[in-house]
């Protein structure tokens, strides 16, 4: 957006506020301003600029401006005691911490008259990065406060036609901490207001914003390609250097932004490269910056190294297409979970048969991957779903209409991409840093790359991720077939795992509990079952409980003895296709169960709440349970919606309940319910 502001003779150009903590004890931090103030007439000017930060700090600095001077006011520890400060309260990434903040204000005065005033935001926290190599190659990773974080995020799109309101963005950064993750990744647009930048700081998801890969393919930006970005001429780089430092000053004081990246897929030039880092550091020495997201190139093995920053240490090598979730685990030369994989996911995500009827032609509905089905799936390789579907119908089965596919798919969904998410969480502390999902959002309503749609409505691959990235989890390995746990908090928990394994019939095969003592920012091993003639289909319940008997954690898994296997010599730039497939299509002769259900719907502050118990009273498991909020007056779902959890299982005689927070005051809602095996 465009703003007129109005001031004295002198204004505030600037405001960067920056910390250095102690990381021993986090018992102190130093604050850094960076003032810039600009005096607009042509004479000189001396007055005061007036700093008062939140916590009682305040703080008088003289000036003196030259006729028409730009100038950088610098206060720090060394020239004003004030600015260190006792006990700070730290910005945190989702499950790491709070992310706290900091209000802060600037007066400028000239003569004892009041110049110009300018109130800013901030977090105290400290950014760095480390790099370390397996075999020969380098991998890079990120630090928070001091604290290894596993960057965990999804690729952000604006709307289409940048029509997104304040309120739709900031319903998506919600939706990203409600499932757990910590990192949005922004390529091309950087959004149409400070909406994103905002809810990002309060609900603690990190940001790395960058050039898009527009300017790198001539397909896009119409230029010839070469090895590096098609910024090229001394007019373009400087430009496109002064406009994302303009995008820098405007995102200093934002906790959220902790990585700025110059390429995609390519690297920028040297020349332009080194242009980037003098117009950036000018304003921010405080961020990490990757000069591009892809530094192996799997076409021809060779890395790509940057004569100026060196090797940047994170890869963008797929899949992009249908992988089984036994991909992420045995891989160990593509996308599979070591390094920081920049943007990979395994492929389409159908949205719910509700979202499917809005977006399509009444007659292209049924007609799965047909030419309606296409127009919203992607281009070139991605123009329909045939890669998906193969391991689709040869993993489930070819449904029969398009209300069971829709309903059907969401398994498939589910399990590809928390298998995604939990290997890179088990390897985090050995070979791990981080895993952008392709993508997290659509920008119009399409079948491909999405956690949730553009109508805001989750699909199975969001309840997915949500459980895969729970802070305190229980996770299985498909590759090694062992139970892990994971505790991404900083607080050492004892707790107690329920393990239980069943069959088609419910009978349970495998049943154990143990302790855990579960380290605080730590993954390790906990069991092996070592189960021997497993049938074809098999279920794993997996529970955590507190010293209160509380449940922490539910992570549960539909299983095939028969394994996925991959053929990886004929992988291509976007994925790796199969020899052997999971075998899930018994699961339709699971017994058909009643659920009881009671919902109870309450309003505070103008957000509705729903509260949900579900009671399987058979001795049967209720399989893939789906919940949903409608209107009674349009029956659509409302949206945005907050589950505790969906897509869910119950096991023989279980009783459990779900929450729901939604807004419309105004609106009568309704629930549903429907299962795979549920009685109608």
């Amino acid at each position: 957006g465009v703003k007129l502001t109005q001031s004295g003779k002198v204004s505030i150009e600037n405001i960067a506020i920056t910390s250095k903590i102690n990381l021993t004890d986090y018992s102190t931090a130093e604050l850094t301003i960076n003032a810039v103030l600009q005096n607009h007439s042509s004479e000189l000017v001396k007055g005061i600029l007036k700093s008062k930060i939140e916590g009682g700090i305040e703080i008088e600095t003289p000036y003196e401006l030259d006729a028409n001077e730009i100038k950088h006011i610098i206060l720090n520890k060394e020239n004003t005691e004030a600015l260190s400060i006792s006990n700070p309260r730290l910005w945190w990434p989702v499950n790491m911490g709070n992310p706290e903040l900091y209000k802060a204000e600037f007066a400028v005065y000239e003569d004892n008259s009041l110049s110009f005033q300018k109130n800013e935001r901030f977090g105290i926290r400290e950014i760095s990065d480390y790099t370390f190599n397996i075999g020969t190659e380098v991998h890079r990773g990120y630090k928070i406060n001091g604290k290894k974080v596993l960057i965990k995020g999804g690729g952000w799109v604006d709307d289409m036609c940048l029509a997104d309101n304040d309120k739709k963005v900031r319903a998506q950064v919600e939706y990203v901490k409600h499932m757990n993750l910590n990192t949005i990744r922004l390529e091309g647009f950087w959004g149409n207001s400070k909406e994103l930048y905002n809810a990002c700081d309060e609900n603690g998801v990190l940001l790395m914003i960058g050039l898009s890969c527009q300017w790198e393919w001539e397909g896009y930006s119409g230029r010839k390609e070469t090895e590096f970005m098609s910024v090229e001429t001394d007019e373009d780089m400087k430009l496109i250097s002064q406009s994302f430092q303009d995008q820098v000053k405007w995102g200093m004081n934002n906790p959220s932004i902790f990585l700025w990246v110059y390429g995609s897929d390519k690297l920028p030039s040297p020349a332009f490269e080194s242009m980037l880092n003098t117009y950036i550091k000018e304003y921010d020495t405080d961020r990490c910056i990757l000069a591009s997201c892809k530094s192996s190139w799997q076409e021809d093995g060779k890395g790509q190294i940057s004569t100026v920053s060196g090797n940047p240490g994170v890869k963008m090598l797929g899949p992009y297409q249908y992988v089984p979730p036994v991909y992420w685990y045995e891989d160990s030369n593509l996308g599979g979970a070591y390094g920081f994989n920049t943007e990979t996911g395994p492929g389409p995500q159908i949205p719910p048969i509700e979202s499917i009827r809005r977006m399509l032609k009444p007659e292209d509905v049924p007609l799965v991957n047909e030419k309606g089905w296409q127009y919203h799936s992607g281009r070139n390789e991605f123009q329909d779903l045939d890669k998906f579907l193969l391991p689709y119908e040869q993993r489930y089965w070819k449904d029969k209409n398009v209300e069971d596919f829709a309903f059907n798919v969401q398994m498939s969904n589910y399990e590809s991409i928390r298998a995604m998410y939990e290997a890179f969480e088990i390897n985090r502390n050995t070979k791990s840093t981080g895993i952008i999902q392709w993508m997290l959002n659509s920008a119009w309503p399409e079948m491909y790359w999405q956690l949730y749609d553009w109508y805001l409505n989750p699909n199975g691959a969001f309840y997915g991720t949500k459980a895969a990235c729970q802070p305190l989890n229980l996770i299985y390995n498909y590759a090694d077939k062992k139970i892990y746990w994971s505790n991404e908090t900083q607080t050492t928990e004892k707790l107690k795992a329920v393990i239980k394994v069943l069959d088609l019939n419910s009978k349970v095969i495998f049943d154990k509990t143990m302790d855990v003592n579960a380290e605080a920012s730590s993954v390790a091993e906990l069991l092996n079952p070592d189960l021997k003639s497993l049938p074809e289909v098999y279920f794993l319940s997996m529970k955590l409980y507190d010293n209160e008997n509380k449940e922490v954690a539910n992570n549960f898994y539909w299983l095939s003895s028969k394994q996925d296997k991959l053929d990886y010599k004929k992988s291509t730039w976007f994925y790796t296709p199969q020899s052997d497939f999971a075998r899930f299509s018994s699961l339709k002769n699971l017994k058909k169960v009643a659920v009881q259900t009671e919902c109870k719907f309450t309003t505070v502050d103008n957000k509705r709440k729903a509260t949900v118990t579900l009671t399987n009273k058979s001795d049967q498991l209720a399989f893939f349970i789906e919940m949903r909020i409608t209107d009674q007056k349009t029956q659509q779902t409302i949206l945005p919606v907050f589950w505790s959890d969906n897509y869910v299982s119950l096991l023989p005689g279980e009783t459990k309940e779900f929450r729901a927070q939604f807004e419309g005051a105004a609106l009568t809602p309704q629930f549903s319910l429907s299962g795979f095996n549920l009685e109608k």
